[in-house]
């Protein structure tokens, strides 16, 4: 029998490397030179620190876009009831293309999975095909978004 993992404990950041998450999350075009003015350090030490960030999984920079704007007519949140173990099927989940955030719940559902797609015939056919044909779902229900109001990265860091 193996049991659970523990969670992970929060990784240590020391102030510099907060300072340069939070400069970060306020714009991730922001130079490295222009951070290490904030935090006093050199250009070179500020990428090598990113890196490190980066490396560790701490840190991710990416363009995030609005779906609705680039031609994606519907994005969506699904909620998935399973029985059995629940780490398989968040596995096969994340394995889907039009899956972009998967999580596992406490609540009324047992999974959380947001997904985007061309249409609404791509939604029902993701929903029919896929996810509910995943071995453990035992039901969903789709939340359909009508508009993106806010979507934001920058909670800072503790």
């Amino acid at each position: 029998m193996t049991s659970p993992e523990a969670p992970k404990s929060p990784a240590a950041l020391d102030q510099i490397n907060k300072v340069i998450i939070e400069q970060l999350q306020q714009d991730g075009r922001t130079s490295y030179a222009a951070i290490g003015k904030v935090v006093g350090l050199s250009e070179a030490a500020v990428r090598a620190r990113v890196q490190r960030l980066l490396d560790t999984g701490v840190l991710q920079i990416i363009g995030v876009t609005n779906p609705m704007e680039l031609g994606f007519a519907r994005q969506a949140m699904v909620g998935v009831k399973v029985s059995g173990p629940l780490e398989p099927v968040a596995a096969a989940l994340e394995a889907l293309e039009a899956v972009d955030y998967v999580v596992i719940t406490a609540g009324s559902f047992d999974i959380l999975v947001e997904v985007v797609c061309e249409s609404d015939h791509h939604l029902l056919e993701l929903v029919s095909s896929s996810i509910r044909t995943v071995p453990g779902v035992v039901g969903t229900e789709i939340f359909m978004y009508l508009e993106l109001r806010k979507q934001t990265y920058s909670w800072g860091v503790r």
